[in-house]
This record gives structure tokens, C-alpha cells and sequence, in this order.
């Protein structure tokens, strides 16, 4: 007999770690994670966890024959940054071990006679404004709009939400009345600022990097100018926002894909937030002519209306909340205690 669990790719990185967590309060939740690198230590009572790697057949075709899989969140990936360095190891992170997945979660769906749920977190780098002119024009920018992604990891994330999509409406579909293979559902985040877990290799750290930087007394150069501008989001939304869709009644939503946002910051006004926290912080700015263009080519704003109505979305941290409440105690917290 198989043993019903959720399963959580990526689960060491950042995004992760926050959502083992929250499932984990549920003790009906039995859970399996998996990641290249284990879990840190207070995680690991919280889940079976697996260390391998996703394009691992073998590995896969084991942990299906021991467990009967309900939902699947797939937060493994392969970064923006890194992922303009190494795009062929890129598109086989990113893309051939979601497109693994996806024909898992199907057979899975057959098997058991119902769908699995197939969670997938996408990117704002799915999208890609050509210059900054268009950019300070289109100020929030809807999820059918300029998908035009101009990196290897926005290329990758747009093809997986296609591929979801794919999945879930036409494939194996022999009649029009055939319930769906999969629940295939997205949501595009914003760049994300955790105070828990350290930044990890994303085009939009340099949030994360000041604030980290400057509570630890260590000089921060900034990749980008001060008036590069993209939507942000905490942490806890982030895990919240993914619980809220997994949850929605699948009659109520509208679409696949959906974008989430909470504020929209400056590098500028950043800075002054994390100097207000931290008034000896060194914050310069020392543009990177390749990342600040992915900056610029990522919307000011996102219109996450479709959210709000679909599923009753709304983030619980906006941007006063995000700074005072969660990221400067926390991170204060982090880089003073014994």
C-alpha cells in the first residue's frame, strides 16, 4: 500500500523551507520533499525528504511505486542569474524536470481516477518590456501582456506555465466530457524578500542583499540604479498566496496563471527604508549593465485583479507592514542572537 503525500520539489530553497513549514502545522499532511541539498536541521522531522535530483528517472520511478502522490508543489529551479549563465543546464532544470513531472502527475491522475494538483510558482520574468521608455508607459502590466521574456529562466518559466496548461486541457484528452489529467495552477510572483532564508541567485536580490547586508555591518554596492523599480513581495505572502490557490474551488477560477503582487519599491526607496532600520548602513549603487536590463525589462507593476477576484486573494503584508513587522525584526533578530 502506498502512502498519501504531498510532494514538495526544491524544498531547501527559500521558497521551500517557508512552505514545509506551513503545511507541516496541518498534522494531516503527510508530506515528501526532495532538493540537491538537505534539509537544514529543524526541517527535517517534518517530511520525508529525498537528496537527488529531479532528472534522476530512476529516483523518480522509485518514490512513485512507494507513494501515492496528492498534490505536487514545484519549486525546484534552476535561477535567473545562474541561469544566463548555464541556459542548457537551464532548460534541463527548469523545463525537461517539470515536463517529468507533469507525465507523473498525469499517470498519477489516471491511476487514481481524479486529477493531481500541480502547483507551480512562475515568475515576473516571464515577461519582457523591450525598453525603458515602454516600461514607464506600461505601468501595470496583466498576465497576458508582454510575454516576451528576454531570459533563459523567463523563457523557461513561461513554457512550463504552457506545458501545465497543456497537460491539464488536451493531453490523453480523448473526448470532450474527459475530466482533466491534471489541476494545473500558477501563480507569477514578484520578486521575493524573505527574512528567514538568505538570497539565493535571483535577479531581484538585490532587496534581500541590502537589507541582509546592512544588519550584518557589511558595505552592500547595489547591481542596480537607483530608479529601477519592480513589484515585491514577503515571504509569507508568497506561501499564502500558494495555499489560497491550492485551495480555490476549481470552479471559481478563471484561468491558469495569475499574477500576485503587494508593493512596488524604488532601489532608491529601499535603501532609505533599510537606512531608516539601520543608520550606519554603507549602500551604494554600482550598476551591472546585464542584470540591471532584466530589471528593466520586468513590469514597474503587476495587475493581480484576476487573483483578488478569483480566489480572494490580498496580501496580508503591504509595504509599511513588510519592513516594520517582518523583515527588520526578523533579520535584526537573525544576525544578534548567540
Amino acid at each position: 500500500m502506498r502512502k498519501r503525500v504531498i510532494f514538495i520539489t526544491g524544498a531547501s530553497g527559500e521558497v521551500g523551507q517557508a512552505l514545509l513549514r506551513a503545511l507541516a502545522q496541518n498534522p494531516q499532511n503527510q508530506l515528501l520533499t526532495m532538493d540537491l541539498h538537505p534539509l537544514p536541521p529543524e526541517l527535517r522531522a517534518l517530511s520525508a525528504h529525498v537528496e537527488g535530483d529531479l532528472l534522476n528517472m530512476r529516483l523518480l520511478a522509485r518514490l512513485v511505486s512507494e507513494y501515492e502522490i496528492d498534490a505536487i508543489y514545484h519549486l525546484a529551479a534552476l535561477l535567473s542569474t545562474r541561469a544566463e549563465i548555464q541556459p542548457e543546464e537551464a532548460h534541463q532544470v527548469n523545463v525537461e524536470a517539470t515536463l517529468q513531472l507533469l507525465k507523473i502527475a498525469a499517470d498519477e491522475s489516471q491511476w487514481r481516477k481524479r486529477p493531481v494538483q500541480f502547483i507551480f510558482p512562475s515568475s515576473i520574468a516571464a515577461y519582457g518590456l523591450p525598453d525603458r521608455a515602454t516600461k514607464a508607459h506600461f505601468q501595470r502590466v496583466r498576465e497576458f501582456e508582454w510575454n516576451q521574456p528576454r531570459t533563459m529562466y523567463g523563457c523557461n518559466k513561461l513554457y512550463c506555465e504552457q506545458l501545465g496548461s497543456y497537460f491539464s486541457r488536451h493531453y490523453r484528452q480523448l473526448a470532450v466530457e474527459q475530466p482533466p489529467t491534471i489541476d494545473f495552477r500558477s501563480v507569477r510572483f514578484p520578486g521575493l524578500i524573505s527574512a528567514d532564508t538568505l538570497p539565493s541567485g535571483g535577479t531581484s536580490d538585490y532587496a534581500p542583499e541590502m537589507i541582509h547586508a546592512a544588519a550584518q555591518g557589511i558595505p552592500y554596492a547595489c547591481f542596480v540604479r537607483e530608479e529601477a523599480r519592480i513589484p515585491f513581495m514577503v515571504m509569507p505572502d508568497a506561501v499564502r498566496a500558494l495555499l489560497l490557490l491550492a485551495c480555490a474551488p476549481r470552479q471559481r477560477l478563471t484561468r491558469q496563471i495569475y499574477n500576485v503582487t503587494s508593493f512596488s519599491l524604488s532601489a532608491a526607496q529601499i535603501r532609505t527604508r533599510v537606512l531608516a532600520a539601520f543608520p550606519d548602513a554603507d549602500v551604494t549603487f554600482r550598476p551591472d549593465v546585464k542584470r540591471e536590463a532584466i530589471i528593466d525589462s520586468w513590469p514597474a507593476d503587476i495587475d493581480d485583479s484576476a487573483a483578488r477576484m478569483d480566489w480572494d486573494w490580498a496580501p496580508a503584508y503591504d509595504v509599511d507592514r513588510a519592513f516594520s513587522d517582518y523583515l527588520i525584526p526578523r533579520i535584526k533578530e537573525r544576525y544578534t542572537r548567540p
